[in-house]
């Protein structure tokens, strides 16, 4: 039986429709034949589909937490927003929000979200990775796989939610899916509403 060949676009719609983590949608569209109903089926089953029916609950309660590298050239201010004051102050929030600003200070995302990198921005890299297919030698049917892989690169060093977590060494598992699991844990709506890093010597981004 051959492997079913999973698009990024395939897990992005299914991460959309589940909260579920990266990893966990990639599982589960492959254990569903590539079939995105199923998989909501085979993630909420296993309890990680939990998230999206949190999503849209305010989340006006949180903390800011800071880093300061202990070299004092990298300091990081992060806020992690969550449904009830009461949650605010568990240390189970206290401590997520802790490893997201040393998640912000050792990766150095450029936006939380992939759905926040603009538009004209997003264009011109696919436009550069469409040069590289052409001149890649490859065969053209094979192009649009080499665009799409490249762009997941793209988000997944620029936007926090899918950096690899540091405190993973295996890279499975993302920040969005620490973040989901963290949901499921706390049964509230948690969302990182902004975050700043600074560093000696750089300029602010554009």
């Amino acid at each position: 039986m051959s492997a079913v060949m999973i698009s990024a676009n395939d897990v992005a719609k299914l991460r959309e429709k589940s909260g579920a983590g990266l990893m966990d949608c990639k599982r589960a569209l492959s254990e569903s034949a590539g079939d995105i109903d199923r998989a909501v089926e085979i993630l909420r089953k296993k309890g990680l589909a939990g998230a999206a029916q949190k999503a849209n609950r305010s989340a006006k309660e949180g903390a800011v937490a800071t880093y300061l590298h202990h070299s004092g050239k990298v300091g990081v201010m992060v806020e992690l927003n969550c449904e009830t004051d009461f949650v605010a102050r568990t240390a189970e929030f206290q401590d997520l929000a802790k490893e997201l600003a040393l998640q912000i200070a050792a990766s150095n995302p450029r936006w939380i979200r992939r759905e926040d990198v603009p538009a004209s921005l997003v264009e011109k890299e696919k436009d550069i990775y469409k040069q590289q297919a052409a001149n890649s030698g490859k065969p053209a049917q094979a192009h649009e796989k080499i665009i799409e892989g490249k762009l997941a690169k793209f988000y997944s060093e620029a936007c926090l939610l899918e950096q690899s977590s540091i405190r993973d060494t295996s890279g499975k598992t993302t920040v969005g899916a620490l973040l989901t699991q963290a949901v499921a844990k706390m049964s509230e709506n948690l969302t990182i509403r902004r975050f700043a890093r600074f560093q000696v010597g750089e300029d602010w981004p554009a």
